[in-house]
């Protein structure tokens, strides 16, 4: 144990302390049994430990952050751990990485069970399964899912603009004063160019010059670890769904023809339907389909996106279509704000957002021609500061979370 602590003092002792993400409101920590998922790189070791920081003291022995993956769980297990954490007087479990430890949730429900006082916060993949057949967590657990940076985070920590979010609602209602708001304190369009291309990460802060090779180093271990070991991706097919992504890159959202894709990438049409939904679900891609509701298992998408625009420049041969960039942007900052996404429909907008809202995605002259006849519709406009009316800039929904 005094090994995990001494590692635990380490770590808080580093820990930037600069900026906290409001993320950090969105989780109710007094609940027993916490997981926050997300890819890997969007901060979530940084968030706990961040919370450790804030809410104890040093030297507190009655909260430990340890990381599943050290060398001390080749000789103990979980429940161990907590034995004698308990022992000790230990009241909050900190678990990092905890999809790395095999058997995790049957463990991890038996401590729970046993100690009832404990509080235990874990992280793991965007993969890791709560209810894996062997114990069934759901009912137990509260999953919080963390994305990367919006563009007002971005924006503080790149310049440091203390901005608050603003709901969809607020921003619909009265887009020309929220955007003469932000106007006021900075031009939104000078920075949003590099936060396409290089802010979705909080790594960017790290090590500038080498964020696309981390980038690239974080797809290869989702689709290299993470997909065959939570998803049963054969080794073998690992570099077809590496290209599977790269053809994604290269598409434009507006037809979906899953022949062509699978071709292109040299899987089958069944295995091609399968990957994309692992791709999904580890947070590499994003499906949109005209109807949630009746949505099937291996359904085919009306429409694809790279999860991020930052993905999209680093997979792209090229300078990618300005048309995914927008939409691909878009979809990801109200996705993340925790919006539910569709597609509107052929010459009904690109999306439909929360099942009442409509919003078509362009440059600068787009106009409502396509969405004439829809209630409750907008335009998100690129290449604007202000807005007028229903249309709004493109930036100003990157403030959202």
């Amino acid at each position: 144990m005094e090994s995990l602590f001494k590692r635990h003092d380490a770590y808080l002792s580093t820990v930037p302390m600069e900026y906290i993400r409001d993320f950090m409101q969105r989780v109710n920590w007094q609940s027993r049994l916490i997981v926050i998922r997300g890819p890997k790189g969007v901060g979530k070791s940084t968030l706990m430990q961040q919370y450790i920081k804030q809410n104890f003291s040093a030297g507190d022995r009655h909260v430990l952050y340890c990381s599943a993956d050290t060398n001390y769980f080749v000789a103990h297990s979980l429940l161990d751990l907590a034995e004698n954490f308990v022992k000790m007087g230990g009241k909050w479990l900190f678990i990092d990485e905890v999809h790395k430890y095999p058997d995790w949730s049957r463990e991890i429900k038996e401590i729970y069970d046993l100690y009832r006082e404990l509080h235990i916060v874990l992280s793991g993949s965007s993969l890791i399964q709560i209810n894996d057949g062997q114990a069934d967590l759901s009912r137990r657990i509260i999953v919080y899912d963390m994305p990367g940076l919006s563009l007002r985070e971005f924006l503080h920590l790149d310049v440091g603009l203390d901005i608050q979010p603003v709901s969809l609602q607020q921003l619909l209602e009265n887009p020309a004063k929220f955007c003469m708001e932000i106007i006021s304190l900075c031009h939104p369009l000078e920075h949003f160019s590099r936060y396409l291309q290089f802010g979705y990460y909080p790594f960017y802060f790290e090590q500038k010059q080498e964020y696309y090779d981390k980038l690239e180093n974080t797809i290869n271990y989702i689709i290299d670890v993470e997909l065959t070991k939570f998803r049963g991706l054969d080794v073998g097919y690992t570099r077809q769904v590496k290209s599977l992504l790269h053809v994604i890159s290269q598409m434009t959202p507006y037809e979906i023809d899953i022949a062509k894709l699978s071709k292109a990438s040299g899987i089958s049409r069944l295995s091609t339907l399968k990957y994309l939904a692992h791709l999904e679900e580890a947070s590499l891609i994003r499906r949109l389909f005209t109807d949630l509701k009746t949505v099937t298992d291996l359904q085919k998408p009306d429409k694809i996106y790279l999860d991020n625009s930052n993905l999209l420049y680093l997979l792209s041969l090229e300078r990618p279509e300005i048309g995914t960039v927008r939409e691909t942007f878009f979809a990801n900052q109200l996705a993340s704000a925790g919006h539910t996404l569709e597609y509107a429909g052929y010459k009904k907008g690109d999306f439909r957002i929360d099942d009442n809202i409509v919003v078509e995605v362009g440059g600068p002259d787009k106009e409502f021609s396509q969405i004439a006849d829809q209630e409750n519709a907008y335009v998100a406009a690129d290449d604007i500061e202000s807005a007028y009316m229903r249309k709004i800039p493109l930036w100003a929904f990157g403030f959202l979370y």
